[in-house]
């Protein structure tokens, strides 16, 4: 591992001194090396791997200029992979709990027309109380079911923001419903 890290390390060293020749060489052999990585962590999908191997390879590209020269390359390398791993992870998981079977789809569904109706009326009020910076990323993310980068696209707010306006968004929300069932009779 120590001779993999070492060869690593001065191949980006060398890319980050402008050697062109030495960054594709980096990371043609982290490639080989995150795919190992990604193949252990995703044994039960492995036609995933080379998709994040390639997500990586970009976000390691794209952030080589916050790699510290006494840092250990490896290191660096996974954890990026594993954020873009937390990500794929993330977004397959609504993915799928969308595509859960309902065995007793009854429970799941209104009884009536009216009800649905009603039930989207309530919702879309109480979205309407919350800032635009809240309620977009909640409605494209959490209802539509778009990504976090084609939220970001189509609202111009950064990925980050994204993700900040829906967790306070659903905090909000939350917090407005707790209010209403505590003012209940």
């Amino acid at each position: 591992m120590e001779i993999v890290e070492e060869r690593l390390r001065g191949l980006l060293l060398q890319g980050l001194d402008a050697d062109a020749a030495a960054y594709q060489r980096f990371l043609k052999e982290l490639s080989a090396h995150l795919r190992a990585f990604l193949r252990r962590r995703l044994a039960q999908r492995p036609d995933e791997v080379e998709d994040l191997v390639q997500e990586t390879l970009l976000a390691v590209h794209n952030q080589r200029h916050t790699y510290r020269h006494d840092m250990p390359v490896t290191a660096w390398a996974h954890a990026i992979a594993r954020y873009k791993l937390i990500d794929w992870w993330r977004s397959h998981a609504v993915k799928e709990a969308l595509n859960d079977p309902l065995d007793d789809a009854e429970e799941w569904f209104a009884h009536s027309d009216s009800e649905a109706a009603q039930a989207r009326r309530d919702l879309g009020q109480l979205l309407r109380t919350l800032p635009d910076k809240q309620r977009l990323p909640i409605e494209y993310v959490k209802l539509e079911g778009l990504s976090v980068v084609e939220t970001a696209r189509l609202t111009g707010l950064s990925e980050s923001a994204v993700k900040v306006g829906v967790h306070r968004g659903l905090k909000a929300l939350a917090a407005k419903i707790r209010g209403m069932a505590d003012a209940r009779p």
